[in-house]
């Protein structure tokens, strides 16, 4: 099991930019496929982007994040990055990070079993 711990989130304009960091403890991290997800006020925990072990272009993006998020990830670190560029009101929501024991990156929710307790990202009109 890896423990994960958000960090990152703020209050921003719309246009602006974030960095979300996602410190993991813990000697499985390098081996698991790391993702992002969000969830908005009142509606269900979606999925954002996703990373497989070794990173580079082994990436996944939801269509409504794409060329505008980057994942990354630094093993030596044992760090998760999600990059929030051109930030827009409907991208309002807590931001999670998860882990999964699968040998690859996965766009589903319960592909996922290691969760942190979120950071909110609020981004004003």
């Amino acid at each position: 099991q890896v423990q994960l711990v958000e960090s990152g989130g703020g209050l921003v304009q719309a246009g602006g930019s974030l960095r979300l960091s996602c410190a993991a403890s813990g000697r499985t991290f390098s081996t698991s496929p790391m993702g992002w997800f969000r969830q908005a006020p009142g509606k269900e925990r979606v999925f954002v982007a996703a990373i497989n072990k070794i990173g580079g272009s082994s990436t996944l993006y939801s269509d409504s994040v794409k060329a505008r998020f980057t994942i990354s990830r630094d093993n030596a670190e044992n760090r998760l990055y999600l990059q929030l560029n051109n930030l827009t009101p409907e991208d309002t929501a807590v931001y999670y990070c998860a882990a999964s024991p699968w040998r690859y990156a996965s766009t589903s929710i319960e592909s996922y079993t290691s969760w942190g307790q979120g950071t909110q990202v609020t981004v004003s009109s």
